[in-house]
């Protein structure tokens, strides 16, 4: 019986025909897109068709689309840039690791986390309203919980401020309606939709700019140097226009998700709004590496946390920020996908119910 793959957060299996894409463009487009003769041409075709599909699912101008090489390099493009002049960074704990991270490179003061799951805008208020802050950080979901956060009261709250704001919208296209369009700007990781790794993009407000964080040439209006692969592109053209109508599709992925919830008894780690496919339950007398191994072994692929801190003895860290180490250590995280059927809930659930009777 074939396995089940649960993990859709970690990443999602590309659609037959983004490797189509991809193979015939690395196959028939290698040239450099930066190069004017008609190899060169040929490749920028595709670099340029794949910035007009993403700016037709981000709501924006083709030119505010800057290519990168995935979510953790769009995310820190835009705040080291915001954070270059001075001032500290506004986050939470919350945050993929890609921003969190950069609390050892910047000045950072935290939001505090509410006990539903989301930030507290009352606190990012009164933050901003001390001054000295440069950039506000917000993810629009969260990639371990699936929790819903409050962008749009962010950004009216940063903006008003006078404080520019990044929006990590990974976890959200395609998924959801809200990515944040009102943010400075906003990042995308193509294999996140189903798409190919190694590709991404960072989309920024009208006539923003960033400041690259290596030097090199003048591709992406020179503020992301480096040669863009036009195979990788032709793959993220199809994935983001794939995109478009994902919105719609989740809604079914969401009867999915909660008749699991329902069935599997374990406490839920989140209790605000959620995206349509993301399930963090707790099981007490479990540890989460092992209820993952337990299910993996029984044919159903699930996740600990994110998979940027997998690997690591460390608990699941937004669980932890939410609602303690205790929690987090018996905790999983459980993703669907637009392909996930009613079958493979069944054979979960299942499976679910044989490992967690041992305990």
């Amino acid at each position: 019986m074939e396995r089940i793959y649960l993990d859709w957060n970690a990443t999602a299996p590309p659609l037959p025909d983004v490797i189509d894409a991809v193979a015939r463009a690395a196959n028939e487009n290698w040239g450099n897109p930066q190069s004017v003769h008609a190899h060169g041409r040929a490749a920028r075709n595709i670099v340029e068709d794949a910035r007009g599909a993403m700016a037709e699912l981000a709501g924006a101008d083709p030119r505010d689309v800057i290519f990168t090489g995935g979510g953790t390099e769009a995310n820190n493009l835009a705040c080291a840039t915001w954070l270059r002049g001075g001032g500290c960074l506004l986050t939470s704990r919350l945050e993929h690791p890609s921003i969190t991270k950069l609390s050892e490179r910047f000045e950072t003061r935290w939001i505090r986390i509410l006990a539903d799951g989301r930030i507290d805008l009352a606190h990012l208020e009164d933050e901003l309203a001390k001054g000295g802050v440069a950039c506000v950080a917000v993810q629009a979901v969260n990639q371990e919980t699936g929790v819903l956060q409050p962008v749009r009261d962010a950004i009216r709250l940063a903006h008003r401020a006078g404080v520019k704001i990044h929006v990590d919208a990974v976890q959200a296209w395609g998924k959801i309606e809200e990515t944040g369009q009102e943010a400075d700007s906003r990042s995308l990781a193509a294999h996140k939709l189903r798409g190919p790794k190694g590709i991404g993009a960072l989309i920024l407000a009208p006539y923003a700019k960033v400041d690259p964080i290596v030097a090199g040439g003048g591709q992406e209006r020179g503020m992301r140097p480096g040669t863009v692969d036009a195979a990788l592109c032709a793959g993220l053209a199809v994935c983001v226009r794939h995109a478009m109508t994902g919105p719609r599709r989740y809604e079914a992925v969401r009867l999915l998700r909660d008749d699991l919830e329902k069935a599997l008894g374990g406490s839920v780690n989140g209790t605000a709004p959620r995206a349509p496919h993301i399930l963090s339950m707790a099981f007490e007398g479990w540890s989460g590496p092992e209820l993952v191994a337990a299910l993996d072994l029984e044919g159903v692929s699930i996740s600990s946390g994110s998979a940027c801190s997998a690997g690591t003895m460390e608990p699941p860290t937004v669980v932890a920020a939410m609602l303690g180490e205790a929690r987090a250590r018996c905790s999983v995280r459980i993703s669907l996908g637009e392909t996930t059927t009613r079958g493979e809930i069944e054979r979960t659930k299942i499976a679910f119910a044989k490992v967690l009777e041992r305990a």
